[in-house]
């Protein structure tokens, strides 16, 4: 015979599994990477009892391995409808070792502190590849969202910059990211990001801080605390979607770990909704952005002939001209008698930290602005030679002939296609001078 403690006994043990749903780790270890050669990264994938293997899972790539008791809290939020099934991939930095084992370079700065594209492309065309030809325990396949919504990444130290860095070159791979005592000094670069947040138009992601006034691990670099708190005030001042919490802790994971379960419930409290771009306060950048924008659009075949170098000012009283060595700055001569003469290098680009700048082609808009397609975007640079807007080009375009402004369109010419995106900028009339901005 059920009797009513039986059955309340049954109805409590399907209550205490459901809120102890739990997880598979699986190992991984990924030896032949085309990006960072001859490493070896090793890495565990977590699996939620929830996921079947039907639909895509959301992601989150914690660096550094298993940190702030992620798949325990992963697994409570999960069970309680607080985040969606989720697939975590706990990644640690490369090792090259010798055939004792001995190991011959830590990559982990390399990878981590460097301030390029790299570590993204890492991720985006090694790391989750693997994991995604991977099986769990009872055969499913492990299928990952595409969508950037569905996409976390969390780092510490030299993790937190890389974080932040896949999101912020890519921000169509990982629209969350939470940085706990970030590296964000003068080790690679790190140092410099807060400028280029200032500049650079706004992306959809929402990015978590954590940092304490205690938090100064070398200061031969700078200072931890300081520069967290730069970093932030510049994505408050581009209009980000950003929280952060700052304490008396130390460089280590302990306030994180504290907080980490708030902090993925905020990452993830209106999912399946995708971050929303903000407003920017760069006036500069804000006067370029047009209302009618829709991103770029491919409209032809492409282009034949020499990238433009060289460009005439509108009122013909010099010319901007992109040296033929190395640098990151375009020059400007003045004409007199149609001759350049007293050049100095006047527009100064922004890098990143590792590559040479390739500064591709140039062009004037009809305020006097120089706007130079480079690897890094297109920089928009005042009259007095200064980066006010930095602008992203389109994913992987080809290296750019020529730029040239008409018809409320910016367009990039390449060997292989032709773009257009809308801007508030116009063509300049050769021979009329542009209202002067004065020295500033």
């Amino acid at each position: 015979m059920i009797t009513r403690r039986l059955i309340f006994l049954l109805a409590l043990t399907v209550v205490t599994l459901a809120a102890t749903a739990g997880h598979v780790l699986i190992d991984g270890t990924l030896d032949k990477s085309n990006i960072y050669p001859g490493t070896v990264h090793t890495f565990q994938v977590y699996i939620p009892d929830q996921y079947d293997g039907k639909r895509p899972a959301a992601l989150y790539v914690g660096l550094d391995g298993v940190l702030c008791n992620a798949p325990e809290v992963m697994d409570s939020l999960i069970t309680a409808g607080k985040m969606p099934c989720t697939i975590g991939v706990f990644l640690q930095p490369g090792l090259i070792k010798d055939a004792e084992g001995t190991v011959l370079r830590y990559n982990r700065c390399y990878e981590f502190d460097s301030t390029t594209d790299l570590f993204a492309r890492f991720l985006e065309t090694e790391v989750l590849p693997a994991v995604e030809q991977m099986k769990t325990k009872r055969g499913k396949a492990i299928r990952l969202s595409r969508q950037s919504q569905d996409r976390m990444i969390f780092g510490l130290s030299s993790g937190g910059i890389a974080a932040f860095n896949a999101a912020w070159h890519r921000s169509d791979l990982f629209g969350k990211v939470f940085t706990g005592v970030g590296t964000f000094v003068a080790m690679r670069g790190g140092n410099d990001l807060q400028a280029l947040v200032r500049k650079t138009e706004p992306l959809p992601l929402r990015i978590f801080i954590q940092d304490g006034s205690n938090d100064a691990w070398n200061p031969l670099f700078g200072h931890w605390y300081e520069g967290n708190q730069m970093l932030a005030s510049a994505l408050q001042f581009a209009g980000y979607d950003v929280q952060c919490d700052w304490s008396d802790g130390g460089h280590n994971v302990k306030r994180s770990t504290e907080i980490f379960p708030q902090v993925m419930e905020w990452m993830w409290r209106d999912w399946p909704d995708a971050p929303v771009v903000g407003e920017t306060q760069n006036d500069f950048l804000k006067d370029i952005l047009s209302n009618e924008d829709k991103g770029w659009e491919k409209v032809g075949n492409g282009t034949d002939g020499k990238p433009v170098t060289r460009i005439i000012y509108p009122d013909l009283t010099n010319i901007a001209i992109i040296p033929t060595t190395p640098g990151n700055t375009v020059w400007q001569y003045l004409l007199m008698d149609g001759q350049p003469t007293h050049g100095e290098p006047f527009y100064w680009l922004h890098n990143d930290d590792t590559r040479p700048l390739d500064i591709q082609t140039i062009t004037f808009d009809s305020n006097g602005n120089l706007w130079a397609v480079t690897n890094l975007g297109i920089q928009v640079c005042d009259q007095n030679g200064r980066v006010r807007a930095i602008l992203r080009l389109p994913q992987d375009i080809d290296a750019a002939i020529e730029i040239n402004i008409s018809q409320g369109y910016v367009w990039i010419h390449t060997a292989t296609a032709d773009w257009r995106r809308r801007f508030n900028a116009s063509a300049p009339m050769l021979g009329v001078r542009p209202e002067s901005q004065g020295q500033g």
